[in-house]
């Protein structure tokens, strides 16, 4: 199944402007799925202040990031969004995060994932340490970001795996694997099962489901 628009490749990093943040990335869906058009969309969206922001350009930015997100689904991820559970649509906005950000892909596969796998349920900082510098080494352009940003990324990733109920709220660091509905799951597997190692499951899970 094709995505609804096609993203040119990129390593971006914009997505600090906004974490989860499900029930606003709902708002988005439902705002496409009214008009069929994302300009339309972005527009409705953007005059009305439908995410609450508390200025034009901060609306402007979450606007943007989570619509650019959102363009990475197909028909059916964004109905979900729009229209399903609760549970269904924190999971879809975490897909739609790692759909856009390769980095946040990279994290919850290559640390989060193999951790589980090795039973070590708890992130110390040395493993985003460890990724991060990982991280630089394939893609040097990270090394040019000030120290600012580079807290503030990681800030938002670790927002993100919370709110996608990967990791207990608060300042615990134990993580699990999320349980996901029924319709997201049959969802991504039509869509593409890669993405479902970004919710931790292991690949001889992900094989079988493919066939």
């Amino acid at each position: 199944m094709t995505t609804v628009s096609a993203q040119p490749n990129t390593y971006p990093v914009s997505f600090t402007a906004a974490s989860l943040r499900p029930e606003l990335a709902r708002i988005v869906a439902q705002a496409y799925l009214d008009s069929a058009d994302w300009k339309l969309a972005k527009a409705l969206v953007r005059k009305n202040n439908l995410l609450q922001a508390r200025s034009p350009a901060s609306g402007h930015r979450m606007e943007q990031e989570m619509r650019l997100r959102l363009q990475k689904l197909t028909c059916r991820e964004l109905e979900i969004l729009a229209q399903a559970t609760s549970d269904a649509r924190q999971a879809i906005a975490w897909l739609a995060a790692l759909k856009h950000a390769p980095i946040i892909y990279a994290f919850a596969v290559e640390v989060l994932r193999t951790k589980l796998e090795h039973l070590d349920p708890v992130l110390r900082p040395s493993d985003y340490e460890g990724f991060w510098e990982l991280e630089v080494t394939r893609h040097p352009e990270l090394a040019r970001l000030t120290p600012s940003t580079k807290v503030k990324i990681r800030s938002v990733i670790m927002t993100m795996v919370r709110e996608a109920g990967i990791m207990q709220a608060g300042d615990s660091l134990v993580f699990n694997r999320p349980v996901l509905p029924p319709d997201v799951l049959d969802a991504i597997v039509s869509d593409e099962p890669k993405w479902l190692a970004g919710f931790l499951v292991p690949d001889d899970e992900i094989k079988a489901l493919m066939r």
